[in-house]
């Protein structure tokens, strides 16, 4: 049990390191909007909630990120439209982790949201 908790940390350590390295395009303005995503492919047991938690934070997006039941990755995020596009495409390319599709809905926006959260479900 404590070889797989050091091997998540590792694992933790590197997602953190990665996107602190990403390089950020300079955005034109957009409008703020509030998209539901939902990757599938390989995106749990990856490091996939950190990635997205950690690049949500350097673009001040707002939101959450959960695995469902179904192997796939919810999020809900809220932002510049061409910060979340930003965040879409880099999560498309990761190595790791293995996006086969996204479904992306509009929502309505959530006034009061100041931060981005992981969700931890247990199913």
């Amino acid at each position: 049990m404590r070889f797989i908790y050091y091997l998540k940390k590792l694992r933790d350590g590197y997602v953190i390191n990665q996107v602190k390295h990403v390089e950020l395009p300079l955005f034109k303005p957009s409008p703020t909007v509030r998209k539901k995503l939902i990757f599938s492919g390989r995106v749990q047991k990856v490091g996939f909630r950190l990635e997205v938690y950690e690049l949500a934070n350097r673009l001040n997006l707002t939101g959450w990120v959960k695995n469902r039941n179904d192997k796939n990755v919810e999020a809900e995020v809220q932002g510049e439209n061409e910060m979340i596009i930003f965040l879409i495409k880099y999560l498309k390319t990761l190595k790791r982790a293995s996006v086969r599709d996204v479904v992306i809905n509009e929502m309505p926006i959530v006034d009061d949201e100041t931060d981005f959260a992981v969700i931890k479900e247990w199913f």
